[in-house]
């Protein structure tokens, strides 16, 4: 299956440092949904080793990002993104299926 999820070049740069610092070079980022969040909805960021049957792997500049069908629905077309900025250091997920989204970015409505 395809997908319009994108991974900005700050993310796959981001992946690639915290991938450099680990000993497993099977490991693979997993992006998620799920319920929570003050929007009803919250995006989740793990490294994982294994994936899925039903798992999207989007590889890019060396990297791969899973994400579980389940979670693609409300993620195609989205944007995963890397900030440095005064709120910290974080994972972002620019989400055009988005209908509402807390000031931190975390958490969404569809």
């Amino acid at each position: 299956m395809q997908t319009d999820l994108k991974i900005s070049d700050g993310a796959v740069t981001r992946v690639q440092q915290l991938l450099s610092t680990k000993d497993n070079p099977d490991l693979m980022l997993r992006v998620f949904i799920q319920g929570g969040g003050c929007s009803g909805f919250q995006y989740g960021f793990e490294f994982d080793d294994a994936a899925a049957e039903d798992d999207i792997s989007i590889e890019q500049k060396g990297i791969r990002v899973l994400v579980d069908m389940l979670s693609l629905q409300y993620l195609d077309g989205a944007e995963i993104d890397y900030k440095d900025d005064l709120l910290g250091s974080r994972f972002l997920v620019n989400n055009p299926n988005a209908s509402t989204t807390c000031g931190c970015g975390s958490s969404f409505s569809i």
